[in-house]
């Protein structure tokens, strides 16, 4: 007896177990992010590879992402804020730290970019998406381009020019054409860029950060300050249109990817990123998206016409000037001050 009861017990549990493989349901990774910021086809291959299926999300700003979690919102795994927005969200403990054993290519991230960073260390947030903010002019519709913050000053395209409705890109674009840092809080050096800005407004059709995108592609714009990833999209739209990137430096942005501390699928999470990460998912990312993924051995992947385009990789000397636009608490009411100072001038 003892004999049989030891050979139907391994063999009941094996029938267990395989009917618990049949019956069980692939895991769900949900993903918080921008509209149309993960290719689809890499979103079926991952979910093929690791026999999950990812949810996605979308929201349309930092602050209505945070708000929608402050106020209870739970169940996602990865999302992707802007780094400013990560700095906050850590700060408050809503992240998880990174495991970068389970993240190889990590390995492969832009050195270059990572100087700048708010997280250089990736400790709890990974570098998904660079945008360059300068501008994008109408080539054979303005003479004398140069790439400089100087070309808002051309009265010559008065009506015809558009800043973004962006409190910190647009101040910040002024103190670095001033030469300061566009993460100043010096008073003075701030009013000084207020009253460049005032300056430039006078040149202005408006202040707007949609409408652009379309405007320069169709010529109703010759020139407007703006997103890269906007900027090569019109671009596909009208080859006339050209990004300029303004000689003093400019403002890069990165949206990253970032795990919530209370994650049910940390595990796949962390595999979700790595998978970003591979080199040929990265370049074909950045492509469908318009912007760069920082990774290093991605770029060679690259088709050429997207690589050498000037708003994709800035040149070494235009990327020594640029900065990351980082959360300033409490002083960031000097620029709100400033800003409604601007608004509000003729």
């Amino acid at each position: 007896m003892k004999s049989l009861v030891a050979w139907i017990l391994p063999v009941l549990a094996a029938l267990g177990l395989l009917a618990g493989c049949g019956a069980r349901a692939p895991r769900t990774l949900n993903v918080y992010t921008w509209a149309d910021y993960i290719k689809p086809e890499v979103v079926q291959r991952f979910e093929k590879e690791n026999h999950c299926k990812i949810v996605i999300d979308t929201f349309d700003s930092n602050e209505s992402m945070y708000a929608k979690l402050k106020a209870g919102a739970s169940g996602y795994d990865v999302i992707t804020p802007s780094s400013y927005q990560v700095a906050i969200m850590y700060q408050q403990g809503m992240l998880l730290d990174l495991d970068h054993a389970k993240l190889p290519n990590l390995a492969n991230v832009d050195t270059a970019y990572l100087r700048i960073a708010i997280d250089p260390a990736m400790a709890h947030s990974v570098p998904y998406m660079l945008t360059n903010t300068g501008l994008a002019v109408a080539r054979s519709k303005v003479k004398n381009i140069q790439p400089t913050w100087a070309m808002l000053d051309r009265a010559d395209l008065k009506g015809r020019v558009t800043m973004l409705n962006d409190m910190r890109e647009t101040i910040g674009a002024a103190l670095k054409f001033l030469g300061y840092s566009l993460n100043t809080t010096d008073e003075a050096q701030l009013g000084k860029a207020r009253d460049v800005v005032i300056r430039w407004k006078k040149n202005l059709a408006k202040f707007e950060n949609e409408q652009y995108k379309s405007g320069i592609a169709s010529g109703e714009f010759l020139l407007s300050h703006g997103y890269s990833g906007d900027i090569v999209q019109a671009e596909s739209e009208n080859p006339d249109v050209t990004f300029l990137a303004p000689k003093e430096g400019l403002s890069i942005a990165c949206d990253d990817l970032v795990i919530l501390k209370d994650s049910k699928q940390a595990a796949l999470a962390h595999k979700f990123i790595n998978f970003l990460h591979d080199p040929a998912v990265a370049a074909e990312n950045s492509v469908f998206i318009s912007y760069l993924c920082p990774n290093s051995a991605a770029y060679a992947k690259l088709p050429a016409k997207f690589r050498d385009n000037p708003a994709v990789l800035l040149a070494p000397e235009v990327r020594a000037k640029c900065e990351v636009i980082r959360d300033l608490g409490a002083e960031n009411a000097k620029y709100t001050k400033i800003w409604d100072q601007i608004k509000a001038a003729p």
